[in-house]
């Protein structure tokens, strides 16, 4: 069983998160430029064990692709370039912006600190990677078993 990453992607910056071996706790990495991401993740993945990425699809209310899915599109295109043999999921991160905030102030985050982008970026990256997590469990997915 390998690890498992999250992207929150973004034009400017890319929250990560990653699961520990046995795919229990997600973590959040360092956060990276989108322009550097490419890079950061052949030199990951060359260096760990890698099961699958899973890639934050924004969605309206409606459940439909939002404005910024589009930009997602020409990422996940590249990297199918650069990692053929990855598995990649798409999984709705829906409001993972405003639970990262609020869990940061939950947490005692001060404001200052909740200014910085890049910590509600890998905060988000975090929240996507445990509902994707859960959403295994839910499903009734033996860890055990996978791919």
């Amino acid at each position: 069983m390998g690890r498992v990453i999250a992207i929150d992607y973004g034009r400017k910056r890319c929250g990560i998160a990653v699961t520990d071996p046995l795919q229990i706790s997600a973590n959040g990495l360092p956060t990276q430029r989108a322009c550097d991401l490419m890079g950061w993740l052949q030199e990951y993945c060359g260096r760990e064990d890698v099961e699958r990425i899973v890639v934050g699809l924004p969605k309206t209310l409606r459940g439909e692709p939002s404005e910024s899915a589009r930009y997602i599109e020409p990422f996940l295109k590249h990297l199918a370039r650069v990692l053929p043999d990855m598995t990649v999921e798409r999984f709705d991160e829906r409001f993972t912006s405003t639970i990262a905030h609020r869990e940061m102030i939950a947490g005692g985050v001060k404001r200052s600190a909740r200014q910085q982008k890049d910590l509600a970026d890998k905060t988000a990256a975090v929240i996507i990677l445990t509902d994707w997590l859960n959403s295994r469990q839910r499903m009734g997915v033996n860890f055990d078993n996978q791919l």
